[in-house]
């Protein structure tokens, strides 16, 4: 064999079908999006972060400008890998993760409860080690959110080929049942199980935004699945309920209330980065004060590299600027949405829009938060606040979204 063979690709017509999948084209407005969307925010996590670095004299950081951007371009080349991989792959294969993944994701939100940190410091106890005593910090929620999506994809997607469940018409528990099964209350009760278990155990670090996110996205599935309607009543009018009363009922949530309402109640306390927020926004004016010149990253606003970054892109680059990062994400969540009308199959398109109503959710929360416009929630922003495991799972499932777009139908008139 020569040299040259070693390289030779293998002709199309002796690819098996995977290999062909493989091969086919991206969908590349959705994959230049992402890839502009990741590199504007690298830019932007430096320029907020390299002052908050710089006069952190702990160990870990010891004074370096360079520490924050150097590791998020790390976790970015690896997530660039990982979605590379993963789109690769024919989405189909994702159905047999589904199960799995989601016992790993309710394993890890248990042993966050025993294992993690952040109740001391923030009063909720989200975050953990990657190998539990050791490595990069992470949320398990943000596991359980592609989890409970691909489950819930992979199961609704076949709902049409379910045998549905027959009972004795003789006894009164079987027409019950019967009845049960008209109405669709026995279809939801998997569903139903899972989310109890999420929300319970999300409830109990706490971490409200982690609920909200999880029911957004198993809602979108549920409700592009075809549900009927008069379940999506019941469910907002209870898990509003339940909301509401955990939000009333717990003392840490209670407060994040009152201080939207008023963030000036307490300017020099739990107020304070909202105000901060504010006053960096309302600074920037049209176009702003200009690229690494914000001077509410001087130490003002605490951490503006994690979730308060869309702040500073504000007050550097302005309204203008703001604009234009709003912009190219709503224009990558309606490519997703497009690709997810154009999917090969029910699953693709069950969980592209998982994928990308989550996505989409995020992006509205955290910039509802920094405007105040909603109380804080907690929530980062995605490609832009800094936190490689979530930038790595981010990517993962942009690689999801790719994978479908492989084998997209477009249609005449597109």
């Amino acid at each position: 064999m020569d040299g040259i063979s070693l390289f030779h690709r293998k002709p199309l017509r002796d690819l098996t079908s995977e290999e062909r999948l493989s091969r086919a084209p991206l969908d590349m407005p959705f994959l230049m999006l992402v890839l502009l969307l990741l590199g504007f925010g690298l830019i932007m996590m430096f320029s907020a972060s390299y002052a908050t670095a710089f006069y952190d004299s702990s160990e870990g950081v010891a004074n370096d400008p360079a520490y924050y951007i150097r590791r998020q371009v790390l976790f970015a080349i690896v997530g660039l890998v990982g979605m590379y991989v993963v789109s690769r792959v024919n989405y189909e294969r994702f159905r047999l993760l589904s199960m799995p993944l989601l016992g790993v994701a309710i394993g890890l939100l248990v042993l966050v409860l025993i294992f993690g940190y952040g109740g001391d410091t923030v009063g909720a106890q989200r975050w953990m080690d990657l190998f539990i005593f050791f490595g990069p910090s992470y949320q398990p929620s943000e596991v359980a959110k592609i989890a409970v999506i691909l489950f819930f994809a992979t199961r609704l997607s076949k709902r049409e080929f379910e045998k549905r469940s027959r009972f004795s018409r003789r006894t009164s528990h079987g027409r019950f049942g019967n009845l049960l099964e008209r109405i669709g209350f026995l279809e939801l009760v998997p569903y139903g199980i899972v989310m109890v278990i999420v929300l319970f155990l999300l409830k109990q670090e706490p971490h409200m935004s982690g609920m909200i996110l999880v029911l957004v996205g198993a809602a979108s599935v549920l409700f592009v699945s075809g549900i009927g309607l008069g379940w999506f009543a019941v469910a907002i009018f209870g898990a509003g309920g339940i909301l509401a009363y955990i939000i009333f009922a717990t003392p840490y949530m209670t407060k994040r209330i009152e201080l939207w309402k008023d963030p000036w109640s307490d300017p020099q306390g739990k107020g304070y980065q909202t105000i901060q927020s504010l006053l960096a926004i309302a600074s920037g004016g049209p176009l702003g004060l200009g690229f690494g010149k914000s001077r509410q990253k001087m130490l003002y606003i605490p951490e503006p590299q994690n979730d308060f970054v869309f702040p500073i892109v504000v007050e550097e680059l302005g309204m203008l600027g703001g604009l234009v990062v709003m912009l190219l994400f709503a224009l990558l969540i309606l490519r997703g949405y497009w690709i997810a009308l154009h999917a090969r199959d029910k699953f693709g398109s069950l969980l592209t829009v998982g994928i990308m109503t989550l996505f989409a959710v995020q992006v509205f929360l955290n910039i509802g938060v920094v405007t105040n416009l909603i109380p804080n929630t907690g929530i980062s922003l995605p490609f832009f606040s800094y936190g490689g495991t979530a930038l790595c799972i981010q990517l993962a499932e942009m690689g999801m979204v790719l994978s479908v777009s492989r084998q997209v139908t477009p249609r005449k008139n597109d």
